[in-house]
């Protein structure tokens, strides 16, 4: 409206078009509460006819209860809907239903009346139909009133015609009302935009989603962002192991047998002889610390195997000697082996850096969607996720697919680190 060019654009006729189709879902909302209505019209005449007062507020209180609190929210859901898609005419930024999903009847029954949008939908249709007509009979009766003024001299032709709260009975009387119409004339599109603009604004405060949805629709939004990169995170971890396993590890173990190669055919004792067979053991040492980085970057055999051996590999090289216990019934979802294994990992580190332990004990264990790893040892305890012992990482790793990290860890031990992962349903 403060533009300069808003007469000769189109957001008049949006805004107009927006008042008139209003009368939709007027006539949508009046057929059903008039078929709802009509027999307990007849009840209420019958009971005042038979002079029982009592028995008529009754009826007007159940009938009040059952259009309000019964009937009302059923009405009320798809007019919103209408009405959202309708308010495109006024306001191109796009409005969501705060609706949650619900499959089956009763079930969408339950949900609905049990949500606040529902009420305020509910409510916004009531104002609608309380308040709208009256505001859109003001904004009409001063449209016909502009118009009479412009026509006035058209229509005063010695007979006297009414102009609001005057009456002309020429063209020269009337001449000065259709001054004064032409002045007023720009005033009725922005009139009506401004009333369209309230309604469109009373619209998108009710029919849109509240601040519990909005924070509920961020929270989802952001569970979902987050295991989207999750998914990405395992997938380039398992590129970068790709690569290395089958690009850099094959080269260097060629690399190695050239160099064994080598060695054969120079002499015995000789300098050169003696730089080889040092390139040949640094290749190997290479070799071993590379598989490591890869086994530490995503290992093959989690891939390949699963869980469970991944584990028993992972204790064979472990400092502290450790027994593994898992008894899955089959193979998990990739981001789940991933984060259990990984916080084994993580466990078993701290163990052998800081707990003194001398042994450990690793025990994975499903219940229907839950995953439970513990990891228990036998060292001094009073571990401390303040103290930087990692703790706080692998909680952090845990909480990414939404999972629980439980701690217990006495002075004097034992120290046991429990994660709790949802893994989906057998």
């Amino acid at each position: 409206m403060l533009r300069r060019r808003f007469l000769i654009s189109g957001w008049p006729w949006r805004c107009l078009a927006y008042l008139v189709t209003s009368a939709v879902p007027l006539v949508a909302m009046a057929v059903p509460i008039l078929l709802f209505g009509v027999p307990w019209v007849f009840a209420l005449r019958r009971a005042a006819d038979g002079g029982r007062a009592p028995l008529t507020v009754a009826l007007l209180v159940t009938l009040g209860v059952l259009l309000v609190a019964g009937v009302g929210p059923l009405f009320a859901v798809p007019l919103a809907e209408l009405e959202r898609r309708r308010l495109r005419l006024v306001d191109a930024r796009p409005i969501e239903s705060g609706h949650r999903t619900a499959r089956g009847s009763w079930a969408w029954l339950r949900t609905r009346y049990t949500e606040a949008v529902t009420w305020r939908e509910l409510g916004y249709i009531c104002l609608l139909g309380a308040v709208a007509p009256a505001l859109y009979m003001a904004l009409l009766a001063f449209a016909l009133v502009v118009g009479a003024f412009l026509i006035s001299p058209l229509l005063a032709d010695g007979t006297a015609v009414a102009l609001g709260f005057d009456s002309v009975t020429n063209a020269t009387e009337a001449l000065p009302y259709a001054l004064a119409g032409l002045v007023l004339l720009p005033a009725v599109p922005y009139l009506t935009a401004v009333v369209a603009g309230a309604h469109g604004a009373v619209a998108r405060a009710l029919l849109g989603r509240g601040p519990d949805e909005r924070l509920r629709a961020e929270l989802v939004e952001v569970s979902r962002s987050r295991a989207r990169l999750v998914d990405a995170f395992e997938a380039e971890r398992r590129r970068i192991e790709r690569d290395l396993h089958d690009g850099a590890q094959q080269r260097l173990l060629g690399l190695t047998l050239h160099l064994g190669m080598a060695r054969l055919d120079l002499p015995p004792g000789s300098p050169a002889a003696q730089n080889v067979a040092d390139a040949h053991e640094q290749a190997k040492l290479l070799m071993t610390e590379l598989r490591e980085l890869i086994r530490g970057i995503h290992p093959r055999v989690l891939t390949d195997r699963g869980l469970p051996a991944a584990l028993r590999e992972l204790a064979d090289r472990s400092a502290v000697p450790v027994t593994v216990d898992a008894d899955l019934p089959g193979r998990l979802p990739a981001h789940v082996e991933g984060t259990a294994y990984f916080v084994v990992v993580e466990a078993l580190n701290n163990i052998a850096k800081h707990s003194g332990a001398a042994e450990a004990v690793v025990a994975v264990r499903r219940r229907g969607d839950l995953l439970t790893v513990e990891v228990r040892d036998d060292g001094e305890g009073g571990a401390d996720p303040r103290a930087g012992s990692g703790l706080t990482g692998l909680a952090d790793r845990v909480a990414v697919i939404d999972g629980r990290m439980l701690l217990s860890s006495p002075v004097g031990g034992p120290t046991v680190v429990q994660v709790e992962l949802p893994c989906g349903k057998e």
